[in-house]
């Protein structure tokens, strides 16, 4: 599951992703068009600023715009850049990887071979999916959450 703050991000980046070009979004029209809260949401730009996702612009017609075309963000580098490892143990992760505390045989644990082959096909979907593709297939009426659900997995 993502968390709360990921979830915002994504919704944010999906806004400033539909803006024109050359216009940015302030916090405000953000927090209103997605109904995010303006505390939280103000971190998570900082974070995504950081990460070099977007930027911003000062002044009366500032806000903030994607530093990036929604065709090069890959869904899993997002998502890390707001929520840290996403991977479901310490022991499968990619980019903070650590064995776990309780874990006597890493080559033989039942917990991590219970979760690697999901994770992996997860990891995979996450890493080759851009926002693009997402909002493309999220844009047409007939879109399912089952069909959204299929375009991600087939490879």
């Amino acid at each position: 599951m993502i968390s709360q703050r990921a979830r915002y991000a994504f919704k944010a980046i999906v806004a400033l992703a539909r803006a024109r070009p050359g216009e940015g979004l302030q916090i405000r029209q953000l927090c209103e068009q997605e109904k995010l809260p303006r505390k939280f949401l103000e971190q998570i730009l900082l974070a995504l600023k950081a990460a070099g996702y977007i930027t911003s612009r000062r002044g009366r017609d500032g806000g903030y715009e994607l530093l990036k075309p929604a065709d090069t963000i890959a869904i899993g580098p997002l998502l890390r850049s707001v929520d840290g490892p996403i991977a479901p143990l310490p022991c499968l992760s990619r980019t903070a990887y650590r064995r776990c505390e309780d874990c006597r045989d890493e080559a033989h644990c039942e917990l991590r071979a219970a979760f690697a082959k999901a994770y992996a096909l997860y990891l995979s979907a996450l890493e080759t999916t851009t926002l693009a593709e997402v909002m493309s297939m999220t844009s047409e009426k007939t879109a399912s959450p089952e069909a959204v659900a299929s375009l991600l997995l087939s490879d």
